[in-house]
């Protein structure tokens, strides 16, 4: 099975700006994972949306898959408090 390639929404760049070094760190190669397998264990498919969320510590990945073009979207990377907002 080929691999998914990753692609990050410009905003993401601004999530990351408040997140301590260490933890983007953990987040990142969280993200790499997706490329093998875009749908691991513990992701979460969001209601009513083509999004999935993916915990790392205390954050969330949210992404979209498009199987068709074998990509995963990087949409949004926080806190899970302020997410969803």
């Amino acid at each position: 099975m080929a691999g998914y390639r990753l692609f990050f929404r410009k905003s993401v760049e601004k999530d990351f700006g408040s997140i301590p070094k260490k933890d983007v760190k953990k987040i990142l190669n969280r993200i790499e994972t997706l490329e093998k397998n875009p749908r691991p264990q513990g992701c979460e498919k969001l209601t009513g949306q083509e999004r999935y969320r993916l915990r790392q510590g205390r954050y969330r990945i949210v992404y979209s898959i498009q199987d068709d073009e074998l990509s995963v979207w990087i949409v949004k990377v926080g806190h899970r408090k302020g997410i969803y907002r």
